[in-house]
């Protein structure tokens, strides 16, 4: 794909503009044509949809100066997306909604109030077993690091899964959201993640799979996400 050449008064480019997508690959900017698929999408994707639109029409029915708190909390909050400068940071749109779909992540879809931001511990996870669950379900377990000055049963895993043919790389188009069955507080650090209907989900019926995963904390209290790890597995069903 070409190369973004950066020039005055535009030094980098992200997201799409009319025809054209600016895309970022090992901190090189590039753009191609922008596409414009007709997949209505599938029926996780449509209800992931409208999950999204209720988060817009709430955020407008907030009073203007409630809307002003939340972008006053959000110049604390470093921005995921380019650029990566230290003075980039979201919006209080972005925080609100973010937070919004932290809840109906988690169960509790509602309207999240102005929290009180809480730096996300020290943490990291490693895959440790497997539970197979029938013929179409199963459970993976994983062993979950947690800083000990930190309360815990706040935290769920929240992992981002794709199953392939051992030795395949990743595409993350495939990756599904799934979540830990219980906080990150049973006292040998193991937390269950159920996947139910993996066989047709990725639409493969092995023995043995790669497993490519994304993995993160979501915090119970304000809705909020950390940044993911990347980590990839392989597992065999017994």
């Amino acid at each position: 794909m070409p190369k973004y050449i950066p020039s005055m008064p535009f030094e980098d480019c992200w997201s799409s503009v009319g025809d054209i997508t600016f895309y970022h690959r090992d901190g090189v900017c590039y753009w191609k044509s922008r596409s414009r698929p007709e997949f209505t999408g599938t029926i996780c994707q449509l209800e992931n949809l409208s999950v999204h639109q209720r988060a817009l029409l709430s955020w407008r029915a907030l009073e203007p100066s409630v809307q002003e708190e939340w972008n006053a909390l959000a110049v604390n909050v470093p921005s995921h997306r380019p650029p990566f400068r230290k003075d980039h940071h979201i919006s209080g749109y972005n925080l609100f909604v973010s937070a919004y779909h932290g809840f109906a992540q988690l169960g509790d879809e509602k309207v999240p109030v102005l929290p009180a931001l809480v730096p996300f511990p020290a943490y990291s996870a490693d895959y440790h077993s497997l539970v197979v669950s029938g013929t179409d379900d199963l459970v993976l377990r994983f062993h979950v690091f947690l800083d000990k000055n930190v309360l815990p049963s706040r935290y769920r895993l929240l992992t981002k899964l794709q199953f392939t043919e051992p030795g395949a790389g990743r595409n993350s188009g495939y990756l599904r959201n799934f979540l830990s069955s219980a906080p990150c507080s049973s006292p040998d650090g193991i937390v269950d993640v159920p996947v139910p209907g993996y066989n047709e989900i990725w639409n493969l019926d092995l023995n043995s799979y790669q497993v490519h995963c994304r993995y993160l904390l979501l915090d119970s209290v304000t809705g909020l996400r950390c940044n993911y790890t990347k980590i990839s597995f392989q597992i065999t069903l017994v």
